[in-house]
């Protein structure tokens, strides 16, 4: 089971994320490198009063995964060998055609969802000398179907664009998406259950150049409206569980414009942050991926900066498996004030 980008340090490492979001019923799929963790997540859950499921499989393929009836699957990302095990064509297609980028763009135009200046090519192959110079800088060449930021190319000028055209193979399908000049996106979540589509969390995101890096709530910018269409339209052809849109907000001399980026119909970086902080109840909250020279839970103290529920303040370990290569996602509770204070005392402990 792969739970982001190939590319991306310790990937396999990456199934302890939804651990926190979990219920005491549910069954969940565990990679076996991270039993020797198990004791000490697990007391750290309990300390925070973060109840969750303690019936593991220790193994995260797909060939071991319960089904019977009564038992709801939930995928990181739905796909053809989720499709093999489940069945279920319709949640397969819809995922299919909105994790490509190009299909997104053609579905905003039809829905009338704003985005940027986009031009949409089967290849690079495709992209002429007059897009080339035609099209305005900065810009980005995206593949059609990236994750976490792999084969994203900021281009400042035609050389630039010639350069980041020469890192794709032929058969990759590309889009041309003018910059938004802006530094502020949001990640807007949606849950799909039975059909019905509801909204979930709207995030604000942190990132580092176009690689996600954590999010954070509330944010004063909520534009629900713009996506929903979209929401909704994948709802009806069969999609399942958690997607998000991420949003450009643009501010301008009339007010505030908002422009969809793209779809994840998917688990993404923000759902598990998100579901913890509504299971806990807390309201001020950001989460980010942190180095540290640790690797093992034992050998990272929180005391005295774990979450306290009686205060709503402190640390919370989200993606607690990539500590076994220097890595690790935590949850920063409170407010703003008192998450700052938080940081430069965990900055310590983490090194």
């Amino acid at each position: 089971m792969s739970c982001t980008a190939d590319g991306v340090k310790g990937n396999h490492l990456y199934s302890g994320r939804i651990l926190g979001a979990t219920e005491p019923g549910d069954m969940v799929q565990l990679h076996p490198l991270l039993k020797g963790e198990w004791g000490e997540i697990v007391e750290h859950y309990s300390r925070i009063g973060l109840v969750h499921s303690q019936n593991v499989i220790w193994d995260v393929g797909l060939e071991y995964m319960p089904i019977q009836d009564g038992v709801r699957p939930s995928h990181f990302f739905y796909g053809d060998m989720e499709l093999k095990k489940g069945g279920d064509i319709a949640w397969a297609r819809s995922v299919e055609f909105i994790n490509s980028k190009n299909n997104f763009m053609s579905l905003a135009d039809e829905l009338g969802v704003p985005v940027p200046k986009t031009s949409c090519f089967d290849s690079v192959r495709e992209i002429a000398d007059a897009d080339i110079d035609g099209f305005p800088y900065p810009c980005y060449l995206k593949a059609a179907v990236s994750v976490s930021g792999v084969g994203i190319y900021r281009c400042e000028d035609r050389s630039a664009l010639l350069r980041a055209m020469a890192r794709f193979d032929a058969d990759v399908p590309v889009q041309l998406q003018q910059e938004v000049k802006t530094e502020i996106f949001l990640n807007l979540q949606y849950r799909v259950t039975d059909g019905m589509c509801r909204r979930l969390l709207a995030t604000e995101q942190i990132l580092e150049g176009t690689a996600h890096q954590g999010n954070f709530h509330p944010t004063p910018y909520e534009p629900w409206d713009i996506v929903e269409p979209m929401a909704a339209w994948m709802a009806e052809k069969g999609f399942k569980d958690i997607l998000a849109f991420d949003v450009a907000v643009l501010q301008t001399e009339t007010g505030t414009d908002y422009l969809a980026i793209e779809c994840n119909p998917r688990y993404n970086g923000a759902s598990y942050p998100t579901l913890i902080a509504m299971k806990c109840g807390i309201e001020e909250w950001e989460s980010a991926n942190f180095s540290t020279r640790h690797r093992a839970l034992k050998d990272l103290d929180l005391q005295g900066i774990e979450f306290d529920p009686a205060s709503g303040e402190g640390v919370i370990i989200v993606n607690w498996g990539p500590i076994l290569v220097g890595k690790i996602m935590l949850m920063i509770a409170g407010s703003s004030m008192a998450r700052q204070r938080i940081k430069l005392e965990l900055q310590q402990r983490l090194w």
